[in-house]
């Protein structure tokens, strides 16, 4: 007899982005020379500090249970950060600690949505927000914006699609996959109305640190009483301290919000990882001189290779202003025939560069941008031209 699976494990989708890295991996494994630029994993080593810090934690017997929403220190280390950082002011128990910046956001969608309730959600988006929404049996309403407005949603755009149903709105900024990230003016008039609205905010600034060109991070949480009431901060280790194995993430809000979400994780993991905590705590209050030298090749990477994807056939690309990734538009090249096939999508045209150049790339479909296609540039400069050199042969000959 066949067994019957549940709604959820229907309905969701593989993540495109660990799919196309996979493929890529598969392929390297076989003997093919592959670059990928599938992944957002930074390219660099955990600081030394951090692993220095993780070190003593084993060594001094830090190897039990911890408190479900994370030790003290850390929490206490998080508020300070949201304080220093982001003029956020936070008590320990509005903080709660989890395996990852996406959990954290599980954590919240959870919390906060039932079935019938309806998620605003920008596109492009992390394609994770929507089948998170639709596990909790919530409605995705999805916002497209194009490059043409900088892929940023407007107060306009989001009035038009607020019902009575409405509860959450996601806010990503900088981006995952665009790079492209809000002014305090923009995220005003948007999160503002959110509120205005009476709807809850889930404000994701996992690439708050990777910014560019002198832009000032907002969050959103910041702007007064009324938006702390309402917004929820979601951040993590993952991408500031190259630490995406590690896995830990939080969120800042609402007691209350904080507190329901303390206890689905209490069912579901538990604490985090406690080695992971006290290298977190170091990686907070320690030594911020990686994160700036960091930032500073991810800029020098970011200016190549949107430069090199500008300069090659029927190819345009925005400048990210954030996080490290480029975000293409190739829908000039759809209904073209390359050799015996018709490249008709995202998905086939990363199809050809991974056959005829050799480098993988993410596909924008699953984003919410069927014209675009994602590269993460967190890898080495060699690799990025050489990754760049074999597309713009491909593209020339095709």
């Amino acid at each position: 007899m066949a067994i019957k699976l549940s709604r959820v494990a229907c309905t969701i989708k593989p993540s495109a982005t660990i799919a196309a890295a996979t493929r890529a991996k598969q392929m390297v494994a076989q003997g093919i020379d592959v670059i990928s630029f599938g992944l957002g994993e930074p390219d660099f080593d955990t600081p030394k500090n951090i692993k220095i810090a993780a070190v003593k934690a084993i060594e001094s017997g830090f190897t039990k249970y911890t408190p479900t929403a994370g030790i003290p220190e850390l929490k206490e280390a998080i508020c300070e950060k949201l304080k220093r950082d982001n003029g956020l002011d936070y008590k320990p128990s509005e903080v709660i600690v989890s395996c990852g910046g996406k959990h954290s956001l599980y954590n919240m969608m959870v919390a906060l949505c039932d079935p019938g309730d309806e998620v605003i959600i920008p596109a492009p988006y992390w394609v994770t927000y929507p089948d998170q929404a639709v596990m909790t049996g919530a409605t995705p309403i999805i916002v497209p914006t194009t490059d043409a407005q900088n892929f940023k949603i407007t107060r306009d755009q989001l009035a038009a699609v607020i019902t009575p149903r409405s509860k959450v709105l996601i806010m990503n900024s900088p981006s995952n996959p665009t790079g492209m990230a809000y002014r305090e003016e923009e995220m005003r008039a948007v999160v503002g109305l959110a509120v205005e609205k009476g709807l809850l905010v889930i404000s994701d600034e996992m690439y708050e640190k990777t910014i560019y060109d002198g832009l000032k991070h907002v969050s959103p949480a910041a702007f007064g009483p009324e938006f702390r009431e309402r917004v929820i901060t979601v951040n993590g280790m993952s991408k500031t301290y190259a630490m995406t194995g590690w896995r830990l993430g939080y969120a800042a809000g609402p007691e209350e919000v904080v507190k329901a979400a303390t206890c689905i994780q209490d069912q579901v993991t538990s604490g985090p990882n406690s080695i992971t905590q006290k290298a977190a705590v170091e990686g907070l209050r320690g030594d911020q001189s990686a994160v700036a030298q960091m930032v500073a090749e991810f800029d020098k990477r970011r200016k190549y290779i949107v430069g090199r994807l500008n300069a090659m056939r029927d190819v345009t690309c925005v400048m990210p202003q954030g996080a490290f990734y480029a975000f293409p538009n190739v829908s000039k090249w759809y209904g073209r025939k390359v050799g015996s096939k018709t490249i008709g999508n995202s998905f086939e045209f990363c199809d050809f560069l991974l056959e005829k150049a050799r480098i993988a790339a993410v596909p924008g479909a699953p984003f919410g941008a069927p014209e675009n296609i994602r590269f993460s540039y967190a890898t080495s400069m060699e690799k990025i031209t050489e990754g760049m050199n074999r597309m713009e042969e491909a593209l020339k000959n095709a």
